[in-house]
């Protein structure tokens, strides 16, 4: 029998004490594991769980985002332009009633009864103010105190009939007024586009001009492209696209502010060319005529793009508010760009009107549209003789 004295039995108390904790301590261990193992199989509770459609449309709207804006904004929407046969009528109205301050005050110095030296005065007066210019003005005087000597000017209807007569001669109806908007071939027979490049400088509303001139060809039957290769002015893109849009039109531009435009205006006419369309409008930045960079600029736009088919037309927009300072304008465009034609904007009645006259003696190149009123289809080829007849309110 084992005999255990006093000092052992402290020691083996504690052991025992110690296994029986180590005991507890392995259980305990053993069954917290058995429940990790099994918590998987148990389904949490519905209000944690995350809604399935959190994150699925958020990769969705990642995957279809727009990337890079296209080089050819294709149209995305459609109307039909106003046939141009009665926009003549109605421009010519519409200048009629704007009351002419020209066609106006003319008459009513040729209807008093017996014209002194200080109404010839007068009369030469109005016609510079309102910008007809030194040479027609004098002409014009000379043809009517003609007509006052040899026929008389006391009858208002043969007044007015005189008066249309010499300014209907000072803006020359000879002249040839029509767009070069047919399509050519190239040397092997395929066709080449006509291209249509429009200048001037800034406010005088050449994006406009370009997207209701595209108008005016589609509702003539033209096919048309539009060339975006005024990159400098913010959204002037996105503007002349949504011009294009309307009548089924696309715009080439660039991906970028600040691109060249030279670029675009060469890519614009490449893409008119492999699309087989008849014309290409080219827009471009608004440049100062006394600004040398940004007329050389010009000019690199007309190498680059007759690299790839010749400019049938290159059209100035001019504001008829502008007066003399348009004719500066038309000096220096016509040297770089080679204008054949020009655009009036902003006719109505606060437009002196003379400025047609002077640009067309002192350059020789026509009016060829003219722009009366902010509607979409408030453009339409120039006619001298309906020009004259709103001018007098006939």
């Amino acid at each position: 029998m084992l005999t255990l004295n006093s000092s052992e039995v402290p020691v083996l108390i504690g052991l025992a004490v110690l296994l029986v904790l180590a005991g507890v301590l392995v259980v305990a261990l053993l069954v917290r594991s058995s429940r990790r193992g099994s918590a998987p199989q148990v389904p949490s509770p519905p209000s944690q769980e995350a809604p399935p459609s959190q994150e699925a449309p958020r990769e969705a709207e990642e995957v279809t985002a727009p990337r890079e804006p296209a080089a050819v904004a294709e149209p995305a929407l459609r109307e039909v332009p106003a046939p141009t046969a009665g926009r003549l009528v109605r421009l010519r109205e519409r200048l009629a009633r704007s009351g002419s301050p020209l066609g106006a005050r003319v008459l009513s110095v040729l209807s008093r009864d017996h014209l002194s030296e200080d109404d010839w005065d007068e009369l030469e007066e109005t016609l510079l103010l309102a910008d007809v210019g030194a040479g027609p003005t004098a002409e014009l005087i000379d043809a009517l105190r003609t007509r006052a000597r040899v026929a008389g000017l006391d009858d208002p209807a043969a007044t007015r009939a005189v008066l249309r007569d010499q300014l209907v001669a000072l803006l020359d109806p000879s002249l040839d007024r029509s767009l070069g908007v047919q399509p050519g071939t190239d040397e092997a027979g395929a066709q080449v586009p006509a291209v249509v490049l429009v200048v001037g400088v800034n406010g005088t509303g050449k994006t406009t001009t370009v997207g209701k001139l595209a108008r005016v060809l589609v509702a003539d039957g033209r096919s048309v492209v539009l060339g975006a290769a005024d990159t400098f002015r913010a959204a002037a893109a996105d503007q002349l696209a949504t011009w294009g849009s309307r009548v089924g039109v696309p715009t080439v531009r660039a991906d970028r502010d600040g691109a060249d435009p030279a670029s675009v205006a060469f890519d614009a006419v490449r893409t008119g060319r492999r699309e087989g369309v008849d014309v290409v409008l080219v827009d471009t930045a608004g440049r100062l005529q006394n600004k040398a960079g940004l007329m050389d600029e010009l000019g690199k736009i007309v190498r680059v793009v007759t690299r790839e088919a010749p400019l049938t037309e290159v059209l100035l927009v001019l504001d008829a508010t502008t007066g003399q300072n348009g004719l500066s304008q038309a000096r220096v465009f016509a040297q770089v760009a080679a204008v054949t034609g020009i655009v009036l904007t902003k006719l109505d009645g606060t437009a002196k009107g003379g400025i047609v006259v002077q640009v067309q003696r002192e350059l020789g190149v026509p009016v060829k549209l003219v722009g009366l009123g902010e509607g979409p289809d408030d453009l339409a080829p120039f006619d001298v003789e309906a020009f004259v007849d709103g001018l007098l309110g006939a």
